[in-house]
């Protein structure tokens, strides 16, 4: 469905389109980096700090205010930046939320959507952020197309045309100078191939113009026009680091003074400024720099600000996988309680919090398995995420890259089960089939409280009563919880098991759990026993046996 208006919800679904088509178009982008460095990831950072920006725009989901959408976008890109490319992107970014919350603060400060002159202001403001966080505009690079996108869209919008208009006018301003980045760079035409960021840049604008219109610009497929890798004119000596960090406390004068000592020590300097308001006026920045001397070019901050979340990166550590994933595996846990949180935490996976008020959606899925950085994510949905949900965060996940394997896990218990047997290194069939059986080999059961007088099929019970479940089905009646939860480990047991797990719930005295080891001990001579309050809602008690 096309769409007329940019308000926050488009701009949201930009964001997921673009990362959408940044990850089909990475290869592409990756094989025409030869400029500022033949490093083959001009692609993968760009998707890096698009998948960032999209994450922080989508944690805005109840927010209406598109001025705010675009101001959490420009945060998420500057945080999350990645390589050159990605510092260019984050300024394009904070230039959208700088117009944008420049033209909400003259209304009141609310922005129902952007038009086609704010999306012209936009780019025009982007051109300047982009320049003087590189220092230089340099012909033939993702600069010369941006001013090409800019200069169309102000004639567009300029013209009173429809968004849309405006939007597709810039992008293909931004196709036309693309195609002549090679005569303006030479290092473009020795190689053969048009400029990567450039080509970045209008997979992006072409992901706006589908978000609007419902339609994709046709374009053709970029590729080195010779045989062989994108820097086959011959081998280039570059530095042995990519350096990136967030640096605090830094005024105008010492930026500059950072900028010249960074150009001293290596090359392809970016230092982009965070919004709003300009470069003299930023609380962070978002430093990079290829340089032999990686430890010299941490110091070079410290010596003007505090910088934090440095990553050093080699240069000559080979091409980045499709996906441009951080790791190749993680394991995704669904699960309720700040114990629970803790305890699968300490196990090594990512949690996604189970809110009653709130059922796991398939879109927060796909938002939490983005947000493990892997290629391929084992998820233990540990019962509290609806079937349809699953497959349709599977077939979204896909979409994007992500190998997801859903492990048949019912109860937390079960989740544990699989953990405890996780292997990374073991191929992915291998890893989600033992994990698989390892969850099938532990039944679980529950233990709660009766509410009110009810006939079960255990006999009836009274307010305080505890109840053992088994499936749907209440199995034992007892006069606490602590009787209940005996009851039903003696059942369990019955049918073999060398392991027995207790997860406590919310409130629940630790003298339970207590009474259950002492239980188990005395009843069940050799058999070990393990308890954690975990703080879950609903059962008060999770028993799990294997």
């Amino acid at each position: 469905m096309s769409a007329r208006r940019l308000d926050a919800s488009t701009l949201r679904r930009w964001a997921h389109t673009a990362v959408s088509e940044l990850i089909s178009h990475t290869d592409e982008i990756n094989l025409l980096n030869v400029f500022p460095v033949a490093d083959a990831d001009t692609g993968t950072n760009m998707l890096f700090t698009m998948r960032a920006a999209w994450a922080q725009a989508d944690s805005r989901e109840a927010v209406d205010d598109v001025a705010a959408v675009a101001a959490a976008m420009a945060d998420g890109a500057l945080r999350g930046a990645r390589g050159n490319s990605g510092v260019i992107l984050s300024q394009i970014l904070r230039a959208v939320a700088d117009v944008t919350g420049s033209v909400a603060a003259d209304r009141d400060g609310v922005l129902a959507d952007i038009d086609g002159p704010v999306v012209a202001a936009a780019l025009r403001h982007a051109v300047t952020l982009v320049v003087t966080s590189m220092g230089e505009a340099v012909p033939g690079t993702i600069v010369s197309v941006l001013q090409a996108a800019a200069a169309a869209a102000e004639d567009a919008a300029g013209a009173q045309a429809d968004l849309r208009d405006v939007v597709g006018s810039a992008a293909a301003a931004a196709a036309d100078a693309l195609e002549r980045t090679p005569s303006q760079l030479a290092v473009l035409a020795e190689a053969g191939v048009v400029d990567a960021g450039g080509r970045g840049l209008l997979v992006l604008l072409d992901a706006l113009s589908t978000t609007l219109t419902g339609h994709a610009p046709p374009r053709r497929v970029y590729e080195p026009a010779r045989t062989g890798s994108a820097g086959a004119a011959g081998p280039v000596a570059t530095p042995q680091f990519e350096v990136m960090y967030l640096l605090t406390g830094c005024d105008a004068a010492g930026v500059e003074r950072l900028r010249a000592r960074l150009d001293d020590l290596g090359e392809s300097v970016a230092i982009a400024a965070s919004g709003p308001g300009g470069s003299d006026r930023a609380d962070r920045y978002s430093v990079h720099v290829h340089a032999d001397d990686a430890g010299a070019a941490v110091e070079a901050g410290l010596a003007v600000g505090s910088p934090s979340n440095i990553q050093i990166t080699s240069l000559h550590g080979g091409r980045p996988a499709t996906g441009a994933w951080s790791r190749e595996r993680a394991v995704l846990a669904l699960v309720d309680g700040d114990g629970a949180e803790e305890l699968f935490g300490k196990e090594g996976a990512q949690v996604l919090r189970h809110d009653p008020d709130a059922p796991i959606s398939a879109h927060r899925l796909l938002h939490a398995l983005v947000n493990t950085g892997a290629a391929q994510v084992m998820v233990l949905p540990n019962g509290y995420v609806a079937a349809e949900e699953l497959l349709a965060g599977w077939a979204v996940a896909s979409e994007w890259g992500i190998a997801m394997v859903p492990v048949p896990t019912g109860s937390m218990v079960q989740g544990l089960a699989a953990l405890a047997v996780h292997e990374p290194e073991r191929p992915l069939v291998d890893d989600g089939y033992t994990m698989a059986r390892a969850a099938g080999g532990a039944r679980y059961a529950s233990v709660r409280a009766a509410t009110e007088e009810a006939l079960t099929w255990a006999g009836s019970c009274k307010p305080g009563d505890g109840l053992g479940i088994a499936g749907d089905e209440v199995v034992i009646v007892g006069d606490d919880l602590v009787a209940a939860g005996a009851g039903l480990i003696d059942l369990m047991l019955a049918a073999g098991g060398e392991l027995v797990t207790v997860l406590l719930g919310a409130d629940v005295d630790p003298g339970v759990g207590d009474a259950l080891a002492e239980h188990v001990h005395r009843q069940h001579p050799g058999t070990e026993f393990v308890r954690f309050p975990t703080g879950h809602r609903g059962d008060a008690l999770l028993i799990g046996v294997e």
